[in-house]
């Protein structure tokens, strides 16, 4: 048996916190993921422009360090210092690894990062306010958080509407859980043309994204690009940034194994994805507090699957949640209910 989890938030995973902090004026913001404890991470890149920090050393062949955080930030490249800010929040809190006796310790944060410069203020680049933002984003985790425009959704926009951040879960057999958390800044569209239904609809659980389904003949999809997609578009200004997250006891190869199909839920979600423009990166973590069945490859399976139901559920959930910022119009205003 699969159910979304209580939160129907990737916290549904015990032990996972996030924190959140936005500029209202920059229209930007950070969004943190914090386990209690280090945990095993992978990630997966797929778009043509991403922006990370620390990915390399999640190569499962590397020496397989442990996370003590995941940051997603706006601010393209400028945004990467949020995992600063993270890094002495937690160095001061004794997280991270000793190099050798009286030195700090080094926490490991990876980041990846949105374009979303569409506020009315602007900083200097030698007074950049991400790695202020990360420590309050870290310092505000918490179980419960806010979706739509909140931390590194606040400047989001999917495609003609407005984006932001959104998280989804499940539970198999009441025992191993599975959860995502998106922000959602991408090229495409998440709605199929024509309609105001989200590609992601035979997915929804319970409504948690409007619960609207095709009515009457199959509609007919044009093959080009969608005309609600981003009219202009160019490199470093999109992407869509995924953490899927799990407690089942996987190696680091296995959790390869399911950030590769979790990102296969950002394909059933928007319409064209993994474009030259986005930088769609996703991670993928495990507390690794529950034993999975004998039967490994089949219960990998099913965990994979789950994940990219998750992931293609949080992306509609975080368009759906979303709030009309300035020009860039939600979905719920341009289809009322």
């Amino acid at each position: 048996m699969v159910r979304t989890g209580a939160r129907n938030l990737i916290t549904d995973v015990p032990g996972l916190r996030v924190g959140q902090a936005v500029d209202v004026v920059l229209r930007t913001g950070v969004t943190v993921l914090l386990p209690d404890s280090p945990v095993r991470t992978v990630v997966d890149i797929r778009g043509g422009a991403p922006g990370t920090r620390e990915t390399d050393a999640l190569d499962p062949a590397s020496l397989g360090v442990k996370t003590d955080a995941i940051v997603m930030s706006g601010g393209s490249a400028f945004g990467l210092d949020a995992a600063s800010g993270v890094m002495a929040w937690l160095s001061g809190q004794g997280r991270g690894f000793e190099l050798r006796p009286g030195t700090p310790r080094i926490p490991i944060v990876p980041a990846a990062v949105i374009f979303d410069f569409s506020g009315d203020g602007k900083f200097a680049a030698d007074a950049n306010p991400y790695a202020r933002l990360g420590r309050e984003a870290v310092a505000a985790a918490a179980e419960e958080f806010a979706l739509g425009n909140a931390g590194a959704g606040l400047g989001a926009t999917a495609g003609a509407y407005k984006g932001g951040l959104g998280s989804a879960s499940a539970m198999i057999d009441d025992t191993v859980c599975v959860g995502a958390l998106v922000v959602v800044n991408a090229v495409g569209s998440p709605l199929i043309p024509g309609t105001d239904v989200f590609w992601a609809f035979p997915l929804e659980q319970a409504k948690e994204f409007g619960g609207r389904r095709l009515i009457g003949p199959l509609v007919e999809i044009a093959l080009d690009l969608p005309r609600d997609g981003k009219g202009r578009t160019a490199a470093g200004t999109n992407t869509t940034i995924a953490i899927v997250a799990t407690d089942a006891d996987l190696s680091a190869p296995e959790l390869k194994r399911v950030a590769i199909m979790a990102t296969d839920g950002l394909a059933r979600a928007i319409r064209p994805v993994h474009t030259p423009f986005d930088g769609d990166t996703l991670f993928a973590l495990t507390t690794a507090s529950k034993a999975i069945g004998s039967d490994r490859l089949r219960e990998l399976t099913r965990i994979g699957n789950l994940a990219a139901d998750c992931v293609s559920r949080a992306v509609a959930r975080a368009v759906y949640e979303a709030a009309t910022l300035g020009d860039v119009k939600s979905y719920r205003d341009i289809f009322p209910a």
